[in-house]
């Protein structure tokens, strides 16, 4: 979790938005996801986000779906994923990574064993879409054991009156999603947005990161000028979905990054 302090301490010191691009874990394949996992921090990632793949994603728009399914598909499993920051981790030990799923596959692991192995392997927070507050005892005691930041998702349809109770516990930034619905959806109203990340920062000090349909480097530079973080992640999956060897995922990838950091720096 000290990772994730650190770097939007030195993020705000830049007087900028942080970069937290999205990849699915084992997308299309173990190899390329974790190579292009490695190139993310050199194009400009501040945080990276790893998508757990889950047969019932529902709160994915059909691009990460599909992601999900390509991973499953060439046998990813969690260990699979765990190793990979392992991985990760013995060549970058200052980019924070945030792992992204469902509580199912948590639950199946084990909740305290996942909270665990997640820490050893370098992983320091996760946000999981179908928790609700109410039902989060369990695994917010197992993260706070291990070190894991559990990182709240607040939606527009998220009512003033509940906010309290949504942020009561957060850690280490808290995820507002621009759209209500899917992953990858029409980009919200700046101004709306602006808003609501406004009204997000009256009950809360910790860093307010923007979501959900960003998918272009002047997106990402409008909802900066407001938001502590962009988070892009349907986008640069359809770019990995593209390319057709590891090699063009890396560089494609690398480019898209690079050009959404450019944007947020300028």
């Amino acid at each position: 979790m000290r990772r994730l302090v650190d770097r939007f301490a030195a993020v705000k010191a830049e007087k900028r938005a942080a970069l937290i691009p999205f990849i699915m874990g084992g997308d299309p394949d173990l190899a390329t996801a974790s190579a292009v996992l490695n190139a993310l921090p050199q194009a400009g990632a501040d945080i990276i986000e790893i998508g757990i793949p889950f047969s019932d994603p529902m709160a994915d728009g059909p691009v990460i779906q599909a992601a999900g399914r390509r991973a499953l598909g060439t046998g990813t499993r969690m260990k699979d994923i765990l190793r990979m920051v392992e991985e990760f981790r013995s060549r970058d030990a200052q980019t924070p990574v945030i792992l992204m799923g469902y509580v199912n596959p948590v639950h199946h692991y084990g909740i305290a064993r996942f909270c665990r192995d997640a820490a050893r392997a370098g992983v320091d927070g996760m946000i999981l879409v179908d928790l609700p507050p109410e039902e989060e005892a369990e695994i917010k005691a197992a993260a706070q054991a291990a070190g894991l930041a559990l990182i709240r998702l607040v939606a527009p349809s998220s009512p003033e009156q509940r906010l309290p109770k949504l942020l009561q516990h957060a850690q280490g930034f808290v995820y507002y999603i621009s759209v209500a619905g899917i992953t990858g959806a029409q980009s919200a109203d700046l101004a709306t947005l602006q808003r609501q990340v406004e009204r997000l920062k009256a009950h809360t000090a910790l860093p307010v990161a923007v979501g959900f349909g960003i998918k272009t480097p002047e997106q990402a530079a409008a909802v900066g000028k407001f938001a502590d973080a962009v988070v892009v992640g349907s986008a640069l999956v359809n770019v990995i979905a593209g390319a057709e060897t590891m090699d063009a995922a890396v560089r494609d990838a690398s480019a898209f990054v690079q050009s959404l950091r450019m944007a947020l720096t300028a």
